[in-house]
């Protein structure tokens, strides 16, 4: 198993067309103005040096490299580059499933996969310009938590082998798929490393998360994970829609208006795709930077926008709190299939 990640996908993108800004820390986010609520999309690795990342206030990110060069997101540009590197990838007979703009697992039959991925890397670099890193792994995990090891542009093998060696010490949010909350809730359990985790009772485990997931963070720990790779056509799990305001939102009378406007355009997005929505989250960002997601359940799949909107209503009547707001978000997540 491969995984191929692009190295700082959009900010390589836009390097290209601007060549005079390699080197530089470049930030691309919004309509490119730092002066405007936003948030960075990507930051090269030259801003990243300096601590800015995606998801960071542009206007933070500003502040900590008021040098920086800063672009307006252009998703065509990034969506036309993202398919350049699938075909390539394809072109070279392995069932490629692609995960998102930058990044796509690879099964390969090979007894020297270093050398299908310098492979995959020299043609991605002779088609597209644009230079990648491979992590190989026995399964998607593996792959996956390899290809950190070997950026920017390198290749890593993480196997059940080396498994513990490289990521035992480690904190449990180090896995793909556990998150920060999670990993506070193991900490207060006395589990704070990947070797702590793995060794807990699956059970007792399952007593605090769930039957399903206090397992699976166990398998997590060990290495454990799926080899399936499909190639067959990306599918979103949903559709959202968020604005910034550049001004807070005080009234929630409008913070309603906002939230039924924002659903009927995604209600457009969900009808150009022709599948039915199953749950409908809410997310909104309260002044300075506090942010809260609400989901809510619709009675059955639907593609009905009046339903996808009165979920998101419903959604955002499970928010208690009425402070000001700074950006707010409706997506629609499709039933499964």
């Amino acid at each position: 198993m491969l995984h191929v990640d692009l190295d700082q996908f959009i900010a390589a993108v836009e390097i290209l067309r601007r060549p005079e800004l390699r080197g530089r820390p470049v930030i691309v986010g919004g309509d490119g103005d730092p002066s405007k609520r936003g948030v960075v999309a990507t930051a090269s690795y030259e801003a990243r040096e300096h601590g800015v990342h995606s998801g960071v206030p542009l206007r933070t990110a500003v502040r900590q490299i008021p040098d920086a060069i800063f672009l307006p997101v252009d998703r065509a540009a990034y969506e036309a580059a993202s398919e350049a590197v699938m075909a390539a990838l394809r072109d070279l007979g392995h069932v490629v499933e692609v995960m998102g703009w930058d990044e796509a697992f690879v099964a390969v039959d090979s007894k020297d996969p270093e050398a299908v991925a310098r492979e995959m890397q020299e043609t991605i670099r002779a088609a597209t310009q644009l230079s990648c890193s491979v992590g190989i792994g026995r399964n998607r995990l593996q792959a996956k938590l390899a290809t950190d090891f070997g950026k920017p542009a390198g290749i890593f093998r993480l196997t059940y082998k080396n498994w513990f060696e490289v990521l035992g010490s480690r904190p449990t949010d180090a896995l793909w798929g556990i998150g920060r909350k999670t990993a506070q809730k193991l900490a207060g359990l006395g589990i704070e490393t990947v070797t702590a985790l793995a060794a807990a009772d699956p059970q007792a485990l399952a007593a605090s998360f769930g039957p399903a997931t206090g397992p699976w963070l166990v398998q997590t720990a060990r290495g454990l994970a799926s080899a399936e790779v499909t190639d067959e056509p990306y599918l979103a799990r949903g559709h959202g829609r968020e604005t910034t305001y550049q001004e807070n939102i005080d009234n929630w009378e409008r913070v309603s208006s906002e939230i039924s406007r924002l659903a009927q355009l995604v209600a457009l997005d969900v009808a150009a795709e022709q599948r039915p929505v199953a749950r409908v989250v809410v997310k909104v960002r309260y002044a300075p930077f506090l942010t809260y997601t609400r989901g809510r359940a619709l009675a059955g799949p639907t593609m009905d926008p009046a339903a996808i909107e009165a979920g998101a209503l419903a959604a955002l009547g499970r928010f208690t709190s009425r402070r000001p707001v700074r950006l707010l978000g409706v997506r629609a997540e499709f039933a499964p299939e």
